[in-house]
């Protein structure tokens, strides 16, 4: 399972607020696409932050994303609930950070990654740290590393240009 931070992480960090007071949050559509190779691989994934927006919800559900938690200031015990209910040990499960929000749960997880730009403190924890900043494709850059550490990269990545090429055709 790949788990993620948002602002900062699937995002770079930037929000803007609309008159109305409704947040705005831009993301990348090359983390999109990791995601969706996550999927294709079987693997699951989610989110865990500390903030709540609608558009989130949204942006979640588009992905497909099996687990969104917002609002969350103890990142931990969600770890651990989200381990309990899918049978997995914490060794199994990626998270992708930036802040100090997220450095407990990368102590926990067997694959803590950080975006190139994150706090020091999540790069030195971190077993990955990218070449790319948060929102700016280091979610797919993971996602990636993972399936090539796995010997899956080329297969999924080949089925995903034959799905992009057929649903274009139609």
């Amino acid at each position: 399972m790949i788990l993620m931070d948002v602002d900062g992480t699937l995002t770079d960090g930037t929000i803007f607020v609309l008159p109305d007071g409704e947040e705005v949050k831009a993301y990348h559509v090359q983390d999109g696409l990791g995601i969706f190779l996550a999927h294709l691989a079987g693997l699951k994934t989610g989110i865990i932050t500390g903030k709540t927006s609608r558009a989130l919800e949204i942006r979640a559900g588009r992905l497909g994303l099996q687990e969104l938690h917002q609002g969350i200031l103890d990142k931990k015990k969600v770890l651990l609930d989200i381990a309990r209910r899918h049978n997995l040990d914490l060794a199994e499960i990626a998270f992708i950070g930036d802040d100090l929000g997220d450095l407990e749960v990368m102590k926990m997880v067997g694959f803590p990654a950080a975006v190139a730009d994150a706090h020091r403190a999540i790069k030195k924890v971190a077993r990955y740290r990218c070449s790319r900043p948060g929102g700016r494709g280091a979610v797919r850059e993971v996602v990636e590393f993972i399936l090539k550490a796995q010997g899956r990269w080329k297969s999924l990545s080949a089925r995903a240009a034959e799905i992009k090429r057929i649903s274009q055709s139609q």
